[in-house]
C-alpha cells in the first residue's frame, strides 16, 4: 500500500500540462498551476509558524480553489479539518477551537457569517496558537492575531521567486521527501456542525486515505484527462476521496459545481462536462426518475409495452440513450450512487435497460469506502462485497438469513473520535471491530443486504422489529409523495409524508383531495405488510424535512 501523497505527488509531476481542476464555466487550473499554489501555501505556512500536526481548517464551498487549500495541508503534513459550507459558524468558531485549529481558509460567506457576531472571533483568536483566517480564493489575509501571519503573506511572492527563479518545473515537485507514518493523523472530520459536545471528529490516519485510493486506483477504471463533474460536498469523505483525491491522482480533469445542483444546472453541466464516471447519492437520481422517467413509463403505450417480453426493450433502450445522453454521453464508469439506500422502483428499472450504475457503501470512520463491486457484477439491492482489504462480518448467529449488525476491521477504519474516549470506546467491539450501526445480511457470494440502522428500527409492544426504510420506500413511489419517514408513536406505525400539493394542483387536485390522495394510498400499501408493521395513520406536510450534508434525513427530530 502506497502513501496517498506519494501517488498524488507523482501525479502531479507526470500530468503537468494537463488541466486539473475547474470551476465549472470559471477559472481551470493545469497540474502545473495547482502546484505553484500548493506552493504558496507551504510558504504562507511556514512563514505563519505552521508546524507538521498542526490543524488547519477548511470552512468553504466547493471550488477549485478549495482543491489546492486542501492538498496544500494534506502535503505539508498538517491535519486538515474541513468542515461543510452549511454548519453554523458559531459551531465552527467551537469545534475550531476544540480540535486546537491554527488557521482557517475560508470563502467570502464562510467569512462573513464568522464576522457577523463578534463572539465567533474574539473566541477564535484567544484559541491557543490560532493565526487567523485566510480567504481561499486568492490567499489573502483576512483576519490576523498578530503580524506574523501578515508578514508571511507579504512575503510570499519575492520567497515563491527566489526558490525558483526560471520558474517552477515538473522537477521541483517534491511532497513525498522520506517515508511518511502511516498511523500519522491526516484529517479529522466532525460528523455534524452543532457542538463540539455533540459533534464526533473522526480521526483519520494516512493509512485510511491510502487503502481507499490504492483500492480505487486498482478497481475504478479512470482514464487520463478523463473528466469528473463534481456535485458532492468536498468537506464530506465521499465527495473528498472519490470526487478529489483519487481523480486527481490519476491524471483526470475535475469540474467543480458551485452551489446546489439543480436538476436543470446539473443535467446542464453533465451533457457539457461528459464525465466518465459521476458519483451522488440516491436523491439526486430519484429525482430525476420521478420527474423525467417515471412519467412516461406510467403513460400507454408504455406502460403496456414494459409488460411484454421484447417489446419491453423498446421502451427500455429509448429510455437508456435519453438517460446516457443526459449525463453526457461519456460514461464508462457509470454512475455510483452512495450515501444511502437506493428506490427499488428506480434500481429496478435501471437494471433492467442495463444502465452502467453501481450502490456502494461506506461512511466517515472507514475514510469511507467498506463495500464497492463494477458494475459488471453488481448484484441488485446490494451495496456490493467489501472493499480493499478490510474485513467485514454481520453480527448474527446466522449472517445469510438473519439480520445483524454491520461490523468492519481494517486499515482504512479510524484511530478513534477527537478528545473523545467514551465516544471511542463505544464504537468498537471488545475484539476490536467498528460498529457500523447499519444492519445486514450477506449472500453466498459476500455481497452485502442493508436493511437499516439500528437506532431508526422500531421495536413492537409483541417484540417485532420493523425497519422504517424499507416501507418508506414503497411509499416514495406513491403519486404526490415528495418524500416520507415512518416512525413508531404510541404503539402505532406513523407514515409522514411531505406532499407534492404543487403536482396535484396541476392535475386538478384541491390541496385536500392531494391529502386524501396520499392517505388512500399509503394505508393502501398495509395489504403488502406484515400485521405488525400495517400503518395506523398517515400525517402530511409542506415543509421538507430537515437533512444532513449527504441529504439523510435527521429522523431524531420526528421522532
Amino acid at each position: 500500500m502506497r502513501h496517498f501523497v506519494s501517488i498524488f505527488n507523482e501525479s502531479v509531476k507526470t500530468h503537468w500540462n494537463l488541466p486539473a481542476v475547474s470551476n465549472f464555466g470559471g477559472v481551470t487550473y493545469t497540474y502545473a498551476q495547482l502546484a505553484e499554489g500548493v506552493a504558496k501555501y507551504h510558504i504562507l505556512f511556514e512563514g505563519a509558524g505552521i508546524k507538521k500536526g498542526d490543524k488547519v481548517a477548511l470552512y468553504a464551498r466547493n471550488s477549485a480553489e478549495w482543491v489546492i487549500a486542501y492538498f496544500a495541508t494534506l502535503t505539508y503534513e498538517a491535519v486538515t479539518v474541513p468542515f461543510l459550507p452549511d454548519f453554523l459558524p458559531a459551531a465552527v468558531a467551537e469545534l475550531g477551537e476544540f480540535s486546537e485549529c491554527k488557521l482557517i481558509i475560508a470563502d467570502d460567506i464562510a467569512i462573513s457569517g464568522l464576522k457577523e457576531n463578534g463572539e465567533n472571533i474574539s473566541r477564535l483568536q484567544k484559541s491557543a496558537g490560532f493565526a487567523g483566517i485566510i480567504n481561499v480564493k486568492d490567499i489573502s489575509v483576512d483576519t490576523a492575531c498578530d503580524k506574523t501571519l501578515e508578514k508571511a503573506h507579504d512575503s510570499i511572492e519575492d520567497t515563491f521567486k527566489s526558490l525558483y527563479p526560471s520558474g517552477m518545473s515538473a522537477a521541483d515537485v517534491n511532497y513525498y521527501k522520506e517515508e511518511r507514518d502511516p498511523e500519522a493523523i491526516v484529517e479529522i472530520s466532525f460528523t455534524s456542525g452543532t457542538t463540539s459536545a455533540t459533534s464526533k471528529g473522526v480521526v483519520l490516519p494516512a493509512r485510511s486515505l491510502s487503502v481507499n485510493l490504492d483500492f480505487a486506483k486498482r478497481e475504478i477504471p479512470a482514464a487520463v484527462e478523463g473528466h469528473i463533474f463534481a456535485i458532492l460536498p468536498m468537506a464530506h469523505m465521499f465527495g473528498q476521496t472519490f470526487d478529489v483525491l483519487f481523480p486527481l491522482s490519476s491524471g483526470c480533469h475535475v469540474y467543480v459545481m458551485p452551489g446546489k445542483p439543480t436538476p436543470a444546472r446539473l443535467l446542464g453541466g453533465l451533457g457539457a462536462v461528459k464525465p466518465f464516471m459521476f458519483l451522488t447519492v440516491p436523491m439526486v437520481v430519484e429525482k430525476i426518475f420521478k420527474s423525467k422517467v417515471f412519467p412516461a413509463t406510467r403513460k400507454f403505450p408504455a406502460k403496456f409495452l414494459l409488460k411484454v417480453p421484447g417489446l419491453d426493450r423498446i421502451v427500455l433502450n429509448k429510455i437508456k440513450r435519453a438517460l446516457l445522453t443526459a449525463f453526457g454521453n461519456g460514461f464508462t464508469t457509470g454512475l455510483i450512487i452512495g450515501g444511502a439506500a437506493l428506490n427499488r422502483e428506480v434500481e429496478d428499472l435501471l437494471k433492467r435497460m442495463n444502465f452502467p450504475y453501481v450502490v456502494g457503501y461506506g461512511m466517515t470512520e472507514c475514510g469511507p469506502l467498506i463495500s464497492y463491486r463494477d458494475k459488471s457484477e453488481y448484484v441488485k439491492y446490494s451495496c456490493g462485497t467489501k472493499a480493499h482489504p478490510i474485513e467485514l462480518r454481520i453480527d448474527s448467529a446466522n449472517p445469510r438469513r438473519v439480520l445483524g449488525e454491520i461490523q468492519v476491521k481494517g486499515d482504512a477504519v479510524m484511530l478513534g473520535y477527537y478528545k473523545n474516549e467514551e465516544a471511542t470506546k463505544a464504537a468498537f467491539t471488545k475484539d476490536g471491530w467498528l460498529k457500523t450501526g447499519d444492519m445486514g445480511v450477506v449472500d453466498s457470494k459476500e455481497n452485502l443486504f442493508i436493511k437499516g440502522r439500528c437506532k431508526n428500527m422500531i421495536l413492537t409492544g409483541s417484540g417485532q422489529n420493523i425497519y422504517p426504510e424499507e416501507i418508506e420506500d414503497k411509499i416514495n413511489n406513491l403519486p404526490y409523495v415528495i418524500e416520507s419517514l415512518v416512525v413508531g408513536r404510541k404503539n402505532a406505525v406513523v407514515a409522514l409524508v411531505v406532499a407534492d400539493y404543487e403536482g396535484g394542483n396541476k392535475a386538478g387536485l384541491t390541496d385536500e383531495q392531494v391529502e386524501q390522495s396520499i392517505n388512500e394510498s399509503v394505508l393502501a400499501l398495509n395489504s403488502e405488510l406484515a400485521a405488525y408493521s400495517k400503518i395506523g395513520y398517515v400525517e402530511t406536510r409542506r415543509e421538507p424535512f430537515e437533512k444532513t450534508p449527504k441529504q439523510s434525513i435527521r429522523r431524531f427530530m420526528y421522532s
